[in-house]
């Protein structure tokens, strides 16, 4: 393919990405205003989005052994657009991602429950992959969307992480990988804690 076609798919690719980002967007805050509107509170503290760059998307392909095309990053990357959604409590995550997949245009694709089973260094997240339609001037396009619901304390202990792992460039010393593990387990446990508040406080 010349390399101005293939330039064009990448620019159209990433847009369609954006396009997804925004709609699953606004799906997420008209049902947190619905929840505050019914007095129930709101699920979500905060949204983040993003469209992985052309730089990381080649890095994942390499490692996948797949070749550098729109079409190839298309069928084989699946978190391109990426939703992160900042909860109060727990429960909250169980609530938003109910709410969401009882939408009729959303398909949940893919469930990476690292909640109920974190993973070995302690890192928790509710990890789905979503399928939701966007309608653009030649018709309608079906794009995926990765989704991690988290807590507060989740997302703080989880951005830590990041910054361990990037400072030491992966290779980090057993020490600060035992005192990331304690640290999981602390937040753990807040959010239990919380939780337990929480309750307490709506059946008083």
């Amino acid at each position: 393919m010349p390399p101005v076609e293939e330039l064009k798919e990448w620019r159209q690719l990433l847009l369609w990405n954006q396009f997804a980002l925004d709609e699953i967007t606004t799906k997420l805050k008209i049902l947190n205003e619905e929840c505050q509107h019914l007095d129930e509170g709101n699920p979500i503290e905060h949204i983040k989005s993003r469209v992985k760059s052309i730089e990381s998307i080649s890095k994942k392909l390499e490692r996948k052994g797949i070749p550098f095309t729109a079409r190839s990053a298309r069928e084989h990357i699946h978190d391109m657009a990426g939703v992160r959604v900042i909860c109060a409590f727990t429960s909250d995550i169980d609530k938003i991602f109910t709410m969401l997949s009882q939408q009729t245009d959303v398909k949940v694709k893919k469930i990476k429950d690292y909640v109920g089973k974190p993973k070995a260094n302690g890192y928790r997240s509710f990890h789905i992959i979503v399928e939701i339609p966007i309608f653009l001037k030649g018709g309608m396009e079906l794009m995926e969307v990765e989704i991690q619901l988290r807590t507060i304390a989740m997302d703080f202990w989880a951005s830590l992480e990041h910054k361990i792992y990037y400072k030491f460039d992966k290779e980090v010393p057993d020490s600060l990988i035992d005192e990331l593990t304690k640290t999981a387990n602390i937040v753990n446990e807040l959010d239990d804690r919380m939780l337990t508040i929480n309750n307490r406080i709506k059946e008083s």
